[in-house]
């Protein structure tokens, strides 16, 4: 089986803030609310919508109640859908560095806690879905990160083995994850976590995806 590399997709493999960011201010001010910054975001994305949905009601004084947020939950992702890559972009290097990889024979795979069709509709628009063997979001089984399943069942389903994988992730969520699953974790530094990526301790970080192939040789693929 092929080495495979699993990354995790919104704040690691993308800059989806903005548009994130975008449909919760949509959906605040149409609930009378203020909007708030895009800079907000490293505190509020991460850890799926309905937290998102939570934190940024909270934070803009207004904590919502059960049916009010399963509500809410259905109307951003309609919205969203229709607004996945009005901003969002690839990092920097991110390109490159997985079509490096592919060409040096790793199989790639994302693992998201985005759902997988708002998931294959953003990584589609980027130009990017060629370059996966598979792509498994909240709802691609009945688990999702920080459940190590997610990662391990992503591997396979990408036609890997979870001996001779590494994740790549921007969060508690995918560190904890990975750590469940037996793998070792690379951590990147510019995505959105309200613990700074040190404190984390992965078994690598880069700031950058140049740094990407030096820290998988490093941890032994």
């Amino acid at each position: 089986m092929r080495a495979t590399l699993v990354f995790d997709l919104d704040g690691t493999l993308a800059e989806t803030a903005p548009d994130i960011m975008a449909t919760l201010n949509h959906l605040l001010v149409r609930e009378g609310l203020a909007a708030l910054p895009v800079s907000a975001a490293r505190n509020l994305v991460g850890a799926g919508a309905r937290a998102l949905l939570e934190r940024g009601f909270k934070a803009a004084g207004e904590p919502l109640g059960p049916e009010r947020l399963e509500a809410l939950f259905q109307d951003f992702f309609v919205h969203y859908l229709d607004h996945v890559a009005d901003s969002s972009h690839l990092f920097e290097g991110a390109e490159a560095a997985l079509r490096q990889c592919r060409e040096e024979g790793f199989a790639l795979a994302v693992c998201t806690n985005k759902p997988e069709p708002h998931s294959r509709v953003l990584i589609e628009k980027l130009g990017a879905l060629p370059l996966f063997d598979a792509i498994a979001g909240r709802e691609t089984f009945a688990f999702c990160k920080p459940d190590p399943r997610h990662i391990t069942e992503t591997i396979r389903l990408a036609g890997g083995d979870p001996a001779r994988s590494i994740m790549v992730g921007d969060s508690r969520t995918d560190v904890d994850a990975a750590r469940g699953a037996g793998i070792p974790v690379i951590g990147v530094t510019f995505g959105y976590t309200d613990t700074p990526m040190q404190e984390l301790a992965p078994d690598r970080i880069i700031s950058h995806f140049d740094e990407l192939r030096g820290a998988v040789r490093a941890l032994g693929l």
